[in-house]
């Protein structure tokens, strides 16, 4: 894809995150998300345990999603409000795209969990890096459904976590730029401190 350094120079500064509510039609083929995946299976990896799974949601099953999200979250908040309710109901049909990413520790090695969990976040960023090298706009969101058992339940089993909810389409409008911390507030060069 990239003839020359200034192409990948000018690629990685452009990516930017959609909100999933914004996204429209069309979203990445079952053979894009396919590409995708396998893209992102090129992650760092200690011990190459690929600790971490997707599950694709087709848009036909938003709406059970949807009911399963709110039946969750009725079992554990009985007197939630309309707007909780509606805000699942929301979230589950947002985008025309939504992987759902599952951490998937293994225990059966000397690999700590902590690096697992690590090649995790970078096989989310890695799928987020590969929709928009397909074109498309991506938005990895967690929230209330990421940390219910019931909901994991429904994509995987303990001890697996969901990493999150990766929604992909083509953006409505035109995504804007948000505030970035300063560089010189997170790259330092190490000073050796000297023996007194």
């Amino acid at each position: 894809m990239f003839n020359d350094l200034s192409s990948l120079n000018s690629y990685l500064p452009s990516r930017r995150s959609g909100r999933p509510r914004n996204m429209t039609a069309p979203g990445p083929t079952d053979e894009q998300i396919e590409d995708i995946v396998a893209t992102a299976l090129r992650t760092p990896d200690h011990g190459k345990l690929a600790p971490w799974r997707v599950v694709s949601v087709d848009t036909l099953q938003r709406g059970t999603l949807a009911a399963q999200l709110v039946q969750a979250y009725l079992k554990e908040k009985p007197d939630a409000g309309r707007l909780e309710l509606e805000a699942l109901e929301l979230m589950a049909h947002q985008a025309p795209t939504l992987l759902v990413v599952l951490f998937s520790p293994v225990s059966s090695t000397k690999i700590p969990v902590w690096e697992q969990e690590l090649s995790c976040g970078a096989f989310c960023m890695n799928i987020m890096h590969a929709i928009h090298a397909q074109n498309y706009v991506g938005g990895w969101i967690t929230g209330w459904p990421s940390y219910n058992d019931d909901v994991r339940d429904l994509f995987g089993k303990a001890p697996e976590r969901i990493a999150g909810f990766i929604f992909a389409g083509t953006a409505d409008g035109e995504l804007t730029e948000r505030p970035r911390p300063e560089l010189a507030q997170i790259l330092t060069k190490w000073k050796i401190q000297s023996a007194e």
